[in-house]
């Protein structure tokens, strides 16, 4: 495992058409190229699930989309990125943002769910749970009713030697709440952590 290996190359690609203008991440360059196309793909496959989900809550009428993206992690050959989309049609009372993740492995193209980080049978679920419970109520974050777990396969993002579980706008939160993100470190958890995975990778020193 090489620890202090270059970024992959990053290109911005366009979807514009009349009222919407999605930019959103491509891998370039890589020596896999069977891996390089099975992680665009998985970019791409995000954006237009993001896409689907804004028609799903929009009504009829004028509306304007916009996508972005951001790269989260891009080092030890983990890429880790969120991708955004905003809409709103002038008939609603505000806009409607939804955002999406793709974890991967550049070198085999693996694309991470949040089970493959963690051994098998290990009880993540609860661990991260719980850590989400005390941040909620230090960071004094209001929320619809009492949380009491994450989903199996909730969504999340990786950032340097961190596992960020994010939820979507009105999922436990109010809406001007935001996106709320949940930080946790990858040493707080060693111990279920999957050893061929890639939080052992970002872990290491």
């Amino acid at each position: 495992m090489e620890l202090n290996r270059l970024p992959v190359t990053v290109l911005t690609r366009t979807i514009s058409r009349p009222n919407t203008t999605i930019h959103y991440p491509q891998l370039s360059g890589l020596a896999n190229q069977q891996a390089q196309l099975q992680i665009n793909r998985a970019l791409l496959r995000t954006v237009q699930g993001l896409v689907t989900e804004q028609r799903r809550v929009q009504v009829q009428g004028n509306t304007q989309m916009q996508g972005s993206y951001e790269i989260k992690n891009n080092q030890r050959g983990i890429i880790s990125a969120t991708l955004s989309n905003y809409a709103y049609t002038p008939q609603m009372a505000h806009g409607m943002s939804f955002l999406g993740s793709v974890s991967a492995d550049v070198d085999t193209g693996q694309l991470y769910s949040l089970r493959d980080l963690f051994k098998t049978g290990s009880d993540y679920i609860r661990v991260l749970s719980d850590s989400i419970k005390r941040q909620i109520k230090q960071r004094h974050i209001p929320t619809l009713q009492d949380f009491t777990t994450i989903k199996p396969d909730q969504d999340f993002y990786l950032a340097d030697k961190t596992l960020v579980i994010y939820f979507q706008l009105y999922e436990i939160t109010p809406y001007y709440v935001g996106f709320p993100m949940f930080p946790i470190s990858v040493y707080d958890l060693e111990p279920i952590i999957n050893e061929k995975g890639p939080l052992s990778i970002l872990a290491a020193d």
